[in-house]
């Protein structure tokens, strides 16, 4: 090869190194530039979480993975956990939080409607909370979930609530009479229920109801499955409590969005999403049920059982009229009980629906 055609081919090989190098640099030029464009359309939010756990409970770990499906709904959010429930309200009240989770009791001031799925007696299992739930998934409950400002962006299962007693001999509403129960006093049917029995109500939240019951202050308490171990209500139950497999109440946990600070449609989206991850939630609850020693589980009499459906229906009847549940809400649990067991005598009597 003459020295001239060497010169020539390492002429066209520099170039194409350099027109590789050019090709390369532009390329990650554009996709810093696109990468910038997406954060800066992506507004960070400030999620405050309830989770009586903090950063290690079930439910803040849960929204990890809320957090990175969040991103492709064009919201960043920045996750903040709460240890107490109250704070977490508070802030988010005060403007520091765009989207709070919280207990469903809890949001009654930003919509009664969701608040009222936590209603006495209002589910019989989690196939009808289940039901519920995809029914206020779909967009055309959306004129329900937003009221104002506010909007119902998750509802999550909690399981069911129910009654933990430090001496099995309280076994009936008139054994409970003079009791001292620790009540949600924000509750306002946690009240009126404690009222009804005749029971002695202990002022309590969340974060204080299982130190009482544990330490003896209270001789009943009421929580879902999923407090048993984290509250170490155990050492309440000693050898002589026991736990009544009666579904109180529907637990749940929801988020509510200051919806204006989130991207159109992210509401939507995130009822979609939330409502998929149904399953894996009812997984958790079955399993923190199952793992509650067999001896502290108490079956209630079919006639006694019967007795106290008819006592919370009662008791949501006059609620309702009171307008602490919403009429609305009542209406489709009604339905889906009935949708159930369409033989019992509520159905035709329609008192609630």
């Amino acid at each position: 090869m003459s020295l001239r055609t060497c010169i020539t081919t390492l002429l066209l090989s520099a170039d194409r190194l350099l027109f590789t190098a050019a090709s390369l640099f532009l390329i990650a030029v554009s996709s810093l530039f696109m990468a910038s464009a997406v954060a800066a359309d992506s507004e960070q939010q400030v999620f405050c979480i309830f989770d009586p756990v903090g950063t290690r409970g079930p439910i803040y770990s849960a929204m990890l993975d809320y957090q990175t499906q969040a991103l492709t709904w064009g919201a960043d959010l920045q996750l903040k956990a709460y240890t107490n429930e109250a704070v977490a309200i508070a802030d988010f009240q005060a403007g520091h939080c765009d989207a709070m989770g919280v207990t469903g009791t809890r949001v009654r001031p930003y919509n009664r409607f969701t608040a009222s799925i936590e209603a006495l007696g209002g589910l019989d299992d989690y196939q009808q909370m289940q039901q519920l739930l995809s029914m206020l998934s779909q967009p055309k409950a959306q004129r329900y979930l937003q009221q104002g400002e506010y909007e119902v962006a998750a509802i999550m299962p909690g399981g069911a609530v129910f009654i933990f007693v430090r001496d099995k001999r309280i076994d009936s509403v008139e054994a409970a009479a003079g009791k001292r129960i620790a009540t949600l006093d924000y509750d306002q049917a946690s009240v009126h229920v404690v009222d009804h029995v005749g029971a002695t109500m202990v002022p309590s939240s969340v974060a204080t109801f299982a130190p009482r019951f544990n330490n003896g202050d209270v001789d009943i308490a009421y929580a879902p499955a999923v407090a048993y171990q984290p509250f170490e209500m155990y050492k309440g139950l000693g050898a002589q409590g026991g736990i009544y497999r009666f579904p109180l109440a529907q637990m749940n946990f929801q988020m509510i969005i200051r919806h204006e600070r989130f991207p159109e449609g992210f509401g939507q989206k995130s009822r979609e999403f939330t409502h998929q991850q149904f399953d894996q939630a009812l997984q958790h609850i079955r399993l923190a049920e199952a793992d509650i020693p067999a001896d502290y589980w108490v079956d209630l009499p079919v006639e006694q059982e019967s007795e106290y459906k008819e006592m919370l229906r009662q008791i949501r009847i006059s609620l309702t009229k009171n307008q602490v549940y919403d009429a609305m809400m009542m209406k489709l649990m009604f339905k889906l009980r009935c949708r159930s067991n369409p033989a019992h005598y509520e159905c035709a009597e329609r008192l609630e629906g």
